[in-house]
């Protein structure tokens, strides 16, 4: 089922698709370069959690049929990431994702496709992150300053020049995929903020012609950051809770003509 959401002052419209959802939670596919919470310095840019209060305070029908009066992130997403985003329909259920989600266990995961080929199919970076003083909205590695983060990191597909990676981050700082993985080496494609590249077409298919006052664009041209899968207890049931969010288009595609192009 999609819940639609719609910004008329900016003229947005967006179709997400329900995950999961009971009495208690509800999960949500986020779409890349939507905002999960309000940016101050950009406060008329649309995020996620303000579109749905205002569904709520609207009563549109989804959320009035769901009898929905409360929805808080449990968690954010950074603008340029897509997959599973969880929501609380509670101030209860609220606090049992937060103790949950501090532990610093690593229950979310996600994929990202990165420019060259880890010597290792398992690693980590524990590399305090701070944020960039030159470039704002951007962060750094820097040991002194940095808080505390972690993710973990695992080979999935390999491909010529470029590979598939599984993250979880143990800590959930902003950007903190991106320079982690710029940092061991391997910046995200889409990611020249990071030191990534675009993933073009043109580099991979031999021969590759394009037609006539045509320009190429990317297969990826966006930081390919996508949460696809979250793992937890349910803080209501004690149920154990598998949700998963389908790979974004793009992502697809680029890795279909890397599959035929660029085997390892």
């Amino acid at each position: 089922m999609l819940l639609k959401l719609s910004s008329p002052g900016t003229g947005g419209f967006w179709e997400l698709p329900i995950l999961f959802e009971d009495e208690h939670l509800l999960a949500l596919n986020k779409p890349a370069g939507l905002l999960t919470v309000a940016d101050s310095e950009d406060p008329a840019r649309p995020n996620l959690v303000g579109l749905l209060h205002q569904a709520i305070v609207e009563a549109k029908p989804w959320a009035k049929e769901r009898a929905i009066s409360f929805l808080m992130q449990a968690y954010r997403l950074d603008p340029e990431a897509s997959g599973v985003l969880l929501l609380a329909r509670s101030k209860p259920m609220l606090t049992g994702l937060g103790d949950f989600f501090g532990a610093q266990r690593p229950s979310l995961s996600f994929i990202t496709l990165v420019q060259g080929s880890p010597l290792k199919n398992r690693f980590s970076v524990e590399a305090k992150l701070a944020p960039h003083p030159a470039r704002p909205g951007l962060a750094r590695v820097h040991a002194r300053h940095g808080k505390r983060s972690h993710t973990e990191f695992e080979v999935i597909e390999s491909f010529a020049g470029w590979t598939l990676l599984k993250c979880a981050p143990l800590t959930h700082r902003p950007h903190q995929i991106r320079v982690h993985a710029a940092y061991a080496g391997f910046p995200l494609a889409g990611d020249p903020a990071y030191g990534g590249k675009l993933l073009l077409l043109s580099s991979l298919k031999p021969g590759f012609q394009l037609k006539p006052h045509h320009t190429e664009r990317p297969l990826i041209s966006s930081p390919c950051v996508h949460a696809e899968q979250l793992t937890l207890r349910h803080p209501a049931t004690g149920g154990r809770l598998f949700i998963n969010a389908p790979w974004p288009k793009d992502l697809e595609v680029a890795v279909k003509y890397l599959r035929k192009y660029s085997a390892p």
